[in-house]
């Protein structure tokens, strides 16, 4: 028992990370009908630049603060640059590559200032770890997916309660309809979009003292993150979370009991079948057009 309750709590760590990530997917995808393909690139950014912050001098908190502005700054760029001009034709596709194609810029700055090694971010988090009824785990991996549902209640409220989020809730279900009441809807895509590299950034500052912030690290974490979303129902944000923390449990499970070659053969099997079945994400509503 107490290496099943390792392996889940290991999991739910890790798990927190894909959920925080394919959340930003969800915010961007259910404001704008697009993503950004970059948007592991961001948890990158926010990872690296709080270590190259702390190599410098700064305070760590004040280091992960500025990371984290910065990822908010990359995405609502990256929307304006690459996304805006392409979602103004219908039925185009272009922002997909476009998106792709300054993920990979972005991860080549970043090798070839940050180098070809991992660092990890310091954190009272991972000085010493704790026992959780046998079962050894660091303070900062039980904090990953704290903050993941804290944010996914919070968004729930916000999308409900505050004036911006019912707006994003207006020009999710009709965009010309809400420029016609007023809604800025470029503004509040931007905005999405910023929110969604707030979150992916803030993931990435979190998981950087566990596995160390490379300049590759948001590669594999921002296609699970994106598979979570589609697995979870990218519309959903309760589904989005549930899906990320299983999907992180079973990855660890598979480690544990299988080997780590085998993970991502399982996981992504999963994740197939998972969609043969529920072609809309198991949380996800099925969309109907009126003819």
């Amino acid at each position: 028992m107490t290496t099943v309750l390792q392996y889940t709590l290991s999991g739910l760590a890790i798990g927190g990370v894909y959920a925080l990530v394919a959340l930003g997917f969800h915010i961007m995808w259910s404001t704008a009908k697009a993503v950004n393909f970059a948007h592991g690139d961001t948890l990158m950014i926010g990872a690296v630049l709080a270590v190259l912050g702390v190599d410098a001098g700064m305070p760590v908190w004040l280091a992960c603060s500025l990371s984290i502005l910065a990822g908010a700054v990359f995405g609502v760029a990256l929307e304006r640059i690459a996304v805006r001009p392409f979602t103004a034709e219908a039925n185009s596709i272009g922002w997909m590559l476009a998106t792709i194609a300054i993920g990979i810029m972005a991860e080549s700055l970043a090798t070839m200032q940050f180098g070809g090694f991992s660092r990890a971010l310091p954190s009272p988090g991972v000085d010493r770890p704790i026992s959780v009824f046998g079962a050894g785990v660091y303070p900062q991996e039980l904090l990953i997916p704290a903050v993941a549902v804290l944010l996914t209640l919070g968004l729930g409220l916000a999308q409900k309660r505050t004036l911006v989020g019912r707006a994003m809730r207006a020009v999710a279900h009709d965009k010309r309809a809400a420029a016609l009441m007023g809604i800025n809807v470029n503004r509040i895509v931007a905005l999405s979009f910023g929110i969604a590299a707030v979150l992916g950034a803030g993931a990435g500052v979190l998981v950087a003292p566990v596995i160390q912030a490379s300049a590759t690290m948001g590669v594999l974490i921002g296609l699970k993150g994106f598979a979570v979303a589609i697995i979870g129902g990218i519309t959903s944000a309760p589904g989005v979370l549930v899906a990320g923390l299983a999907f992180g449990v079973l990855e660890k499970f598979v480690e544990g009991y299988i080997s780590t070659a085998a993970r991502e053969i399982v996981a992504f099997g999963v994740m197939i079948a998972v969609l043969l079945a529920f072609p809309q994400g198991l949380f996800g509503k099925r969309e109907t057009v009126k003819v």
